[in-house]
């Protein structure tokens, strides 16, 4: 991919999942990343293991490609200064510090507006900076639950179940960069900077827009519809033999004829029971049952073909092992193995797009915790001098 934010620089401050990948994802698309880290202990997510990937942790590796690590101590007025002489050069400065934690390190909007009047800032918090929990700490699974996200989610009657993967975490990091890039957009009209404010909290309320739109227009609260949908049957997970499973989604009177064709059931399809889509939605459980006696006589990958056959829309659920060996993840080379890396056999998950058939550009590989703080030292002009009195106080590492 042409580098399309070559020649861009960002100055982050976050840690954990959301802004690290937000970063990383700038970085995918050609920006330089300085990721400054607290000395000695660095993000809190090289702490994050069991499993260690060689020696370092997965999640770390996961989520700060094509950045420079630079260790300081944001807490002494004298680390707070190098960031304001590397925002003088920036042109993005990201954090997810505490509301209100940033303007006790000098490190607010104003501060930094008034040092580079074009400077992109961008923040990332829990709850949002504004309201009584602004102050709050949190993590995907507290807004997961906090959204209404986590009462969608499981079967009916079952305890509460979180989404598998960092859902709220990782989106508010794409918000982030959506935000960004818009602000950089308006930069190259007008010259002047922005200030982007992205949270978790309204990542999550934003996911349940459908649900939130349904209970406006019913006053009932959603169910809890395991692998199913509210308004369309069938439209879920069935067993096959073995006990694996298959999500079928039949959404129309075409599909569901083929799917009654295919398992050798035409009398459905006259059944006024399962008519319509509606009458369909009225009997789910009875049509539900009378399917899935038909597909635990199928082998998994049987039942995914016979579906095929008949146009059918159906997958089988992956288990992680099958994904890494599926041919068709494989023929999107999305999943790329990095040879010559100090981690055997790393793998990195690539930008989910392309420009022009071009994902992005691997610049450089997760850092070690200070890797480049010389480096990007040096380039504001500081001597050995003043960098081994940094050093011998801490301030830097």
């Amino acid at each position: 991919m042409v580098n399309v934010l070559s020649g861009i620089t960002v100055i982050d401050i976050t840690q954990n999942v959301a802004g690290p990948f937000c970063s990383q994802l700038l970085g995918d698309l050609g920006a330089t990343v300085i990721k400054i880290e607290r000395p000695v202990h660095g993000d809190d997510t090289r702490h994050w293991h069991p499993p260690l990937w060689g020696e370092e942790s997965s999640t770390f590796l996961a989520l700060n490609r094509n950045k420079k690590s630079v260790c300081v101590d944001l807490n002494d007025p004298k680390g707070q200064q190098i960031i304001h002489e590397l925002c003088k050069k920036a042109d993005i400065f990201i954090h997810s510090l505490k509301p209100g934690s940033e303007e006790s390190r000098n490190l607010d909007y104003e501060t930094l507006k008034e040092i580079n009047p074009s400077l992109i800032y961008a923040s990332i918090s829990a709850f949002g900076d504004k309201g009584k929990m602004k102050h709050k700490p949190g993590y995907d699974p507290l807004i997961q639950a906090y959204s209404g996200i986590m009462s969608l989610t499981g079967h009916e009657g079952e305890d509460p179940v979180r989404v598998g993967v960092s859902i709220v975490d990782m989106a508010t990091g794409m918000w982030c960069l959506i935000g960004i890039l818009s602000a950089l957009h308006e930069r190259n009209k007008t010259g002047k900077g922005s200030k982007v404010s992205s949270s978790l909290l309204e990542t999550g309320i934003a996911w349940v827009t459908l649900q939130m739109s349904t209970y406006l227009a019913s006053g009932k609260l959603p169910r809890k519809w395991g692998t199913g949908m509210s308004t369309t049957v069938p439209y879920q997970a069935f067993k096959t033999k073995g006990g694996q499973w298959a999500i079928i989604a039949a959404g129309n009177n075409r599909l569901f004829k083929n799917l009654c064709t295919a398992l050798q059931m035409p009398e459905l399809v006259e059944d006024p029971r399962f008519e319509t889509n509606a009458d369909r939605v009225r009997h789910r459980d009875e049509l539900r049952k009378l399917i899935e006696e038909r597909t635990v006589r199928y082998e998994l990958d049987e039942l995914v073909d016979l579906m095929e056959k008949h146009s059918v829309p159906c997958c089988p659920i992956n288990t992680l092992d099958r994904v890494l060996n599926d041919e068709q993840v494989n023929a999107l080379e999305i999943i790329k193995k990095i040879e010559g890396f100090r981690v055997k056999d790393f793998r990195i998950i690539d930008l989910p797009f392309r420009i022009n058939d071009e994902r992005g550009q691997l610049q450089s590989l997760p850092p070690l915790l200070g890797e480049h703080t010389e480096e990007v030292l040096a380039s504001l002009n500081m001597t050995e001098d003043e960098l081994e009195q940094l050093k011998s106080a801490s301030v830097v590492g």
